[in-house]
């Protein structure tokens, strides 16, 4: 069961929604490219659907929307402490299937790997809700069939934009605006079932033998360490803490969790001068090696989700999926 929606019912429908939560989508983002006068896709509020890109990959992913780029966790005086307030309008993002799977990723980390959930990421993360955006086409460097990541059921509704707007598989009319607004069809989501690019990860690597891999060196001079591949990436999920003290009385200030990247300098850096990892062909084993191997020992699913963003964003064109083929390629030869 669906609806169809004319852009006017559409927009009313988002209007009602806005009364009790912050509507997220990938939008265009006029003079955010990485070039002079360029626009990205990217995700914040939106005024109108027709303001939604449907047919166009975001370039950063969904994830800021509910785990912010620097997030204020409390402000401190030589006295107290206390947080800041708390909107308490809950969040509704339209994405993809293969980001719906990486949220998934991102739980496992900040809820389940140590003894207590992550209380600042569990607390927005409670308030979120999706609309899974129908594929219709692979877009380019995606490999999300590969990882099993092109389908998912963890969602509200599924929505895309054809001759109108589609919301189908409604498993939860929010508020019951779904069919106040929209008109009943027969309707199925759509999801993507090959992509041009295709990885096969290998099974059983062995990460001592993979530290002495000569393709570390090779990708250690390529790479640049920009951790523009971590930024855009929906499942990293590392983190700095920074202490902000204010000028007109340094006694006060406030902390603040800020992304961080495993492929930047300092990340690793420990006390007495020591740090992991000091070159970038280590840090791209790292990566790697967590995304594809270590992650999927711990929680049984791969924390890449084949997204293909890495690909797109970095400078030096490196690519993830070529390099993960590369190691399987590596891996049957010495099978032999």
């Amino acid at each position: 069961m669906g609806y169809k929606f004319t852009p006017e019912a559409f927009n009313k429908l988002c209007d009602g929604l806005k009364k009790k939560y912050k509507v997220y989508a990938p939008i265009l983002l006029k003079g955010k490219g990485k070039f002079s006068d360029t626009d990205l896709i990217g995700y914040d509020e939106f005024s109108t659907i027709e303001d939604v890109v449907f047919n166009h990959k975001s370039y950063f992913s969904p994830k800021e929307t509910f785990y912010p780029v620097s997030q204020t966790l409390f402000y401190f005086n030589e006295n107290e402490y206390r947080e800041p307030a708390v909107d308490e309008r809950g969040i509704l993002v339209f994405l993809r299937s293969c980001d719906i799977h990486a949220v998934e990723r991102l739980d496992k980390i900040m809820l389940e790997n140590g003894p207590t959930p992550d209380y600042y990421y569990e607390r927005m993360r409670s308030k979120v809700k999706f609309i899974v955006m129908d594929c219709l086409n692979s877009f380019d460097n995606c490999f999300c069939v590969s990882m099993e990541t092109n389908k998912t059921e963890n969602y509200s509704a599924s929505v895309r934009y054809e001759d109108g707007y589609y919301l189908s598989n409604v498993v939860e009319d929010i508020d019951g605006l779904f069919s106040l607004h929209g008109e009943p069809v027969e309707v199925t989501p759509r999801f993507v079932e090959a992509n041009k690019q295709t990885v096969k990860v290998p099974q059983g690597l062995d990460l001592g033998s993979e530290a002495e891999n000569p393709i570390w060196e090779e990708y250690g001079s390529r790479c640049i360490a920009c951790g523009r591949c971590n930024v855009v990436c929906p499942s990293c999920s590392c983190f700095t803490m920074q202490d902000i003290f204010y000028e007109d009385n340094p006694d006060c200030g406030e902390r603040r969790r800020v992304w961080a990247s495993c492929h930047i300098d300092g990340f690793t850096d420990m006390a007495g001068g020591h740090s992991f990892r000091r070159n970038n062909g280590e840090r791209m084993r790292f990566k790697v090696l967590h995304k594809i191997s270590d992650f999927k020992k711990r929680f049984g699913v791969h924390m890449c989700v084949g997204c293909g963003r890495c690909d797109n964003a970095c400078p030096e064109y490196i690519s993830f999926s070529q390099c993960v083929n590369r190691l399987g390629e590596k891996a049957v030869a010495e099978r032999g």
